[in-house]
């Protein structure tokens, strides 16, 4: 009986086992596994080469020249809700570029539409707009096994080959009209010269270099495979705005919270709140401010960078200018700390003045930027309720501390 039970449940957990694996297989695409969907698309996609383009999205490539004047395209990745875009760009950026977008609809309707990306704004993207010759009747989307397959012709000698991918927000499909929201995420890459493929290639598609079948893996032209299991390539393929993963605009947010917004605040109220423990709140407070002025500075720096890969598209104005402004806040007042009057000095009183009031203002630019920042980059809810948590503790405390400071706590006039 003991035998029989073992034997039940080792039949199980094998099923359980298999299923798992299956499962998990049917949720994933990769440059070693076939092109499931191959049977949908309404032309041949047996000679595709394929290339990993978006690896921290889950974006496959697959294309080939099928012909003097034809090239194949299939873009897959992961089916969040929300619409794929590639975009072919003359200088690698997303503005002035024409895009190939696809969603399936909240009723199961398949959309698949050019766009001429002409800003950032909604308005500035109109549908049905673009320089790219697709071909009637070829563009395709499906969703299968929790993934989206684009699938489009284009009619040209050779596309741009610098690329742009793009992901729509999760759970937020574009409007009735097709107007977009904005991208939650983007990166660019570039179009390597196919493994083979038909009429444009050097052989006839059918086997590579190597005698191996062109069965989607491919390779570049330099012979080093194209996607596959090798992250390494897949990098190869795109030059991502950031390493490790973590977008530059990510960067510039993280780096600007951290430095204006957190450790500019708190440094604050150490010089505010410490100062009956002195020298260490001096010292505290030049730290912390120190540590928060590199990490701005940082951050902004990281901002100009952003804003040179992303073009002059959207309207940016005035988060830039409020940023210069708590840059300049700030290097006021390192110069302020390196000219330091003696406390016995006369112009101390109006030293301490300037002092305290340009730091206040650099604290309250600063904060109202990073609430700015964050919506205009449409981050989702969490990054803008987990600072307002931090601003709201910060004021709480500064109050309680401000009431403490006045009952226990000597005012010093030229500290």
């Amino acid at each position: 009986m003991e035998m029989k039970n073992v034997s039940s449940c080792f039949s199980t957990f094998i099923l359980l086992l298999l299923s798992f694996t299956s499962f998990v297989s049917s949720q994933s695409d990769s440059c070693s596994s076939k092109l499931t969907v191959s049977n949908l698309i309404p032309f041949n996609t047996s000679s595709l080469t394929c290339m990993s383009a978006w690896s921290s999205e889950g974006f496959i490539l697959r294309y080939e020249n099928a012909g003097p004047s034809l090239w194949n395209f299939v873009l897959s990745a992961p089916d969040k809700g929300a619409y794929i875009a590639i975009g072919f760009s003359g200088n690698g950026r997303m503005v002035g570029s024409s895009a190939v977008v696809g969603w399936k609809s909240s009723s199961g309707v398949a959309i698949v539409r050019q766009y001429y990306l002409g800003g950032y704004s909604s308005n500035q993207c109109p549908p049905d707009k673009g320089s790219l010759s697709l071909v009637q009747g070829s563009s395709f989307i499906v969703s299968q096994s929790s993934r989206l397959y684009l699938a489009f012709q284009l009619s040209t000698a050779q596309p741009e080959s610098s690329l742009v991918y793009a992901v729509g927000p999760s759970n937020s499909l574009p409007s009735s009209g097709g107007y977009l929201s904005t991208h939650r995420d983007m990166a660019s890459g570039t179009l390597s010269s196919p493994a083979g493929g038909g009429g444009g290639g050097d052989d006839d598609g059918d086997d590579d270099e190597h005698g191996r079948k062109g069965d989607g893996e491919g390779e570049s032209s330099s012979g080093r495979k194209r996607g596959g299991d090798n992250d390494s390539d897949g990098e190869d393929a795109v030059a991502r705005r950031s390493g490790g993963g973590l977008s530059l605009a990510k960067k510039h947010a993280l780096l600007t919270i951290l430095g204006w917004g957190i450790l500019l605040p708190i440094g604050a109220a150490t010089a505010r709140f410490l100062k009956h423990h002195d020298p260490l709140w001096f010292y505290s407070h030049v730290l912390v401010q120190g540590v928060a002025f590199v990490v701005g500075v940082s951050g902004v720096l990281a901002g100009f960078k952003l804003e040179h890969n992303l073009g002059d598209g959207r309207d940016i104005d005035a988060h830039k200018t409020l940023g210069i402004f708590v840059l300049a806040f700030g290097g006021l007042q390192v110069m302020a700390v390196l000219m330091r009057p003696k406390k016995e000095a006369k112009a101390r009183k109006y030293w301490n003045w300037y002092h305290h009031n340009v730091g206040r203002a650099a604290i309250v630019c600063a904060v109202a930027n990073i609430f700015y920042g964050l919506w205009l980059a449409k981050e989702a809810r969490d990054w803008s309720y987990g600072y307002g948590i931090f601003v709201g503790v910060w004021v709480v405390g500064c109050f309680v501390l401000e009431e403490w400071r006045r009952k226990h706590v000597a005012e010093c006039t030229v500290c």
